[in-house]
């Protein structure tokens, strides 16, 4: 019997977004369209200098579980808050979507992490990320009972950043290969995978990992080469099954010798793009553990990132359930 649908594991963040133009991320010395991690200081000073914000709840593997509980899915999810109004924010938000979220809050110090996140007018979202409490995560918060009751366990290639994260994934993936589950992994952005590109194939290519996802960009940086066909080639080979986003010209879909090419949605407007690899990844997973084909998974992930990036916010305002009946795909 399985309890869960998917549990996902992330960094627990709340997104503070405010609109600014080219020359705001020149002037603050912000990479655009990256997700770039900051200390403390430069935290309060980025905030300082922000123009009106809204805060949400966020995080990319907390975006995945939102979303899978938007299509009515059973989503858990482990991540680590402080104890501070912030933490309350985060924890609130994602229990109100219906996500199983237990992890213990520790202390108050360091604060829950936050990612000021600026959108240009072209959608873009350049990320600055102070982990904060995040980094606390480790062995101890993984709940083994949820882990061996969830039919896929999801975690986001940025929680390699905080050391201790580490060895609670691996016991993630030792727990649910011991109870015939499966892992999957998203390579998060393409700074994140030229910090631990060896260890990410070895994930891949030892088994411990078996669904990855990964947008254009990541899959080129992970196998060094300008060569999209020539990556997804490799990555076919490196996993189980890969899904590769590719933007307004929507997604393919890998398993062996398989490939299942998928459209994006028409938008009529993009508004902001925060979110948009989280939510397909909440799309796909919510139709392979409902014994979708790859080709209905990728439908979904196709939807549920083309509602998010015509919303401000990384969690669907709408019900993706709703969504996804209109088209036809549940």
């Amino acid at each position: 019997m399985t309890k869960f649908d998917v549990l996902t594991v992330g960094n627990a963040i709340v997104d503070i977004i405010a609109r600014c133009d080219d020359q705001f991320l020149i002037d603050n010395k912000i990479t655009k369209a990256a997700m770039n991690l900051i200390d403390a200081d430069r935290a309060g000073l980025l905030y300082s200098r922000m123009g009106p914000a809204l805060e949400a709840s966020g995080g990319s593997a907390g975006n995945t579980a939102a979303g899978v509980a938007s299509l009515g899915g059973k989503a858990a999810y482990f991540g680590k808050v402080a104890e501070d109004q912030l933490g309350e924010i985060f924890a609130h938000d994602i229990r109100a979507q219906g996500v199983h979220y237990r992890t213990e809050a520790k202390g108050k110090f360091p604060p829950t992490a936050r990612s000021m996140i600026f959108v240009t007018d072209d959608g873009e979202r350049s990320m600055n990320t102070y982990l904060g409490a995040c980094v606390e995560l480790g062995p101890e918060d993984v709940e083994a009972d949820v882990v061996a009751q969830a039919k896929v366990t999801y975690f986001e290639g940025y929680l390699w950043d905080p050391p201790r994260a580490k060895e609670a994934i691996l016991d993630c993936a030792r727990i649910a290969h011991e109870n015939g589950r499966e892992m999957s992994m998203t390579l998060s952005d393409s700074f994140c995978v030229d910090r631990y590109r060896s260890e990410f194939l070895d994930l891949m290519r030892s088994g411990k990992v078996d669904i990855v996802f990964a947008n254009r960009q990541e899959i080129l940086s992970l196998y060094e080469t300008d060569d999209f066909e020539e990556a997804l080639n490799k990555i076919a080979k490196d996993c189980k099954i890969a899904a590769v986003t590719m933007s307004e010209d929507g997604a393919v879909i890998l398993k062996g010798n398989e490939r299942h090419y998928v459209d994006a949605i028409k938008i009529n407007e993009v508004v902001d793009t925060t979110g948009a690899g989280d939510l397909f990844a909440s799309g796909f997973l919510y139709g392979y553990t409902q014994g979708r084909t790859l080709e209905d998974c990728g439908k979904l992930g196709c939807l549920a990132a083309g509602i998010v990036i015509q919303q401000i916010g990384p969690r669907p305002m709408k019900s993706l359930s709703d969504a996804a009946r209109e088209a036809g795909l549940i």
